[in-house]
């Protein structure tokens, strides 16, 4: 099956300070969750914009055939990790269309709160 693009944008982007001894699982973070539904492996690209700097990037991350990846913007190390704090954007490039979506935890507080969305692609740029 093949579904989705190549190219997605997520256009706001942010990691608050680590804080609280609640665990990974419960840390604020954002996280773009890809979808690779073909039948080949997806190699990604992930750049990382910023208002005040250059670019960072290219991150490489590969999604095996028919497998979703849950990717956490604070798992992205190489070749720097992406800075807590500091508004950030993403471009992620992929070889095989695959779909993206969002998802942002914030648990600063004790009312955690999550969002999702699809991130942006743009029409007749897929398969």
């Amino acid at each position: 099956m093949t579904i989705g693009h190549r190219t997605w944008a997520i256009p706001e982007g942010w990691l608050p300070p680590r804080a609280g001894k609640r665990g990974r699982a419960l840390e604020s973070h954002e996280a773009a969750c890809v979808l690779n539904a073909g039948d080949a492996d997806a190699h990604l690209e992930f750049e990382i914009f910023f208002r005040d700097r250059d670019p960072a990037g290219p991150y490489h991350v590969t999604v095996p055939a028919r497998r979703t990846l849950h990717l956490r913007f604070d798992d992205l190390e190489d070749p720097e990790p992406v800075p807590r704090g500091v508004e950030f954007a993403s471009v992620i490039r992929s070889d095989v269309p695959v779909v993206i979506q969002h998802t942002r935890l914030d648990a600063r507080d004790a009312e955690i709160s999550l969002m999702t969305t699809l991130a942006f692609s743009a029409a007749g740029e897929g398969a």
